[in-house]
Parts: C-alpha cells; structure tokens; sequence
C-alpha cells in the first residue's frame, strides 16, 4: 500500500453518500488530530494519517498508515491493530453498534457510536504502530 499523491478533499467531496461524506470530514479531523498528521490518500480508497514501517517474521516489510478509515458502500471502515477486538473488549462494548474483522472496525454512522471511545481506540491502535504499547491487554 502506497500514498498516492491524490487530493483527500476531491476524494471525500465525490463520495455520493450524504452521511458517509459528512462522517469522512469529521473523521479526517480526529484522525488528525489524535496523530498529528493530515490526510493522504493511500491506494484508490484509504484515507491515511501519518505511516509505520512493518516487517513480518516471513520478511516481508512495508509501510502502512498510522491511522486509517475507508468509506465504503454501507459502512465507514476504520483500520485498527490486529487483534484489537482481543484487546479492549471493554472500550467495544461501550463504542455503540459495530462489527469487527481481523483489523478492521465496521460502523454504519459516526452518530451512533461514542466517538471519545473510538478516539481511544484509534490512539491505542497508533501507539503499537508506533512500537509504545505492545505488550498492552488493557481495554
């Protein structure tokens, strides 16, 4: 996955949902805000904040965003650390509907879940990017 140079603003202003639209702007405000970073966007369809540097036992290595969301037909994907449902099973019950994935956090509106326990999320996932917060269970 790569930044690709395109314009995040042109990107957000074509999604044709009203309310998916107006989620990606108030995500890309606390995205950046909880890293410090603006918007690019990585391949065709990830918003991204700020980048790590990966590298797998198999060796493969790469770059990801520190923070990420995609826009997608029925949900709002937000991109968390692997695991993360293990993780801070606490803040998701608390976060409002959701479903989850390996990575992946799934939600319909930014109006229907607490957005103080996504920030939480999103700054825990950002600090084991980061290399600050791997052996953490807590949630």
């Amino acid at each position: 996955m790569q930044p690709t140079g395109a314009d995040v603003e042109t990107f957000v202003e074509a999604i044709p949902n009203v309310t998916r639209r107006a989620d990606a702007r108030a995500l890309c405000v606390l995205l950046s805000e909880i890293t410090g970073q603006p918007p690019v966007l990585w391949d065709s369809s990830i918003v991204g904040f700020g980048s790590y540097h990966y590298r797998y036992e198999s060796g493969h290595e790469g770059s990801a965003p520190l923070a990420s969301f995609a826009p997608r037909g029925t949900h709002l994907v937000i991109y968390l650390i692997g695991g993360f449902t293990d993780r801070h099973e606490q803040l998701l019950r608390r976060l409002g509907p959701h479903k989850a994935g390996k990575g992946c956090l799934y939600i319909k509106s930014l109006a229907d879940i607490d957005v103080g326990v996504l920030r939480q999320l999103v700054s825990r996932s950002m600090k084991v990017h980061q290399g600050q917060d791997r052996a953490s269970g807590a949630g």
